[in-house]
């Protein structure tokens, strides 16, 4: 089970962007990394097809997990991510820092 999914709102610990928080839209585990919506911005020029237009684009880069944390659901600030069982046998996440059960939001 992932520590950081997508739809989960994160707050960057380091880098050019420390502080920042943004939603997670894509995360690849494979390589570790994540997406976040408005971090990590690079400009990249972009040549014109016939879909789209040329120029200097922004576009999210992406980020090393261990640079990011789960937003807590009760402060907003960064937080460690732990697991619990519930009664009926499912396995949520848990804030570290308020002990809050952790939303899920797909």
């Amino acid at each position: 089970m992932e520590r950081i999914r997508k739809g989960d709102r994160v707050v960057v610990l380091a880098g050019r962007d420390k502080g920042k928080k943004g939603e997670v839209f894509q995360v690849m585990p494979k390589e570790g990394r994540a997406l976040v919506r408005g971090v990590n911005t690079v400009r990249r020029h972009q040549r014109q097809t016939a879909q789209q237009e040329g120029g200097i684009i922004s576009k999210e880069a992406p980020i090393h997990l261990s640079n990011l944390a789960l937003e807590d659901p009760k402060d907003g600030k960064p937080t460690r991510v732990g697991f619990k069982l519930l009664e009926d046998g499912r396995k949520v996440r848990v804030a570290k820092r308020s002990g809050e059960q952790i939303p899920e939001n797909r």
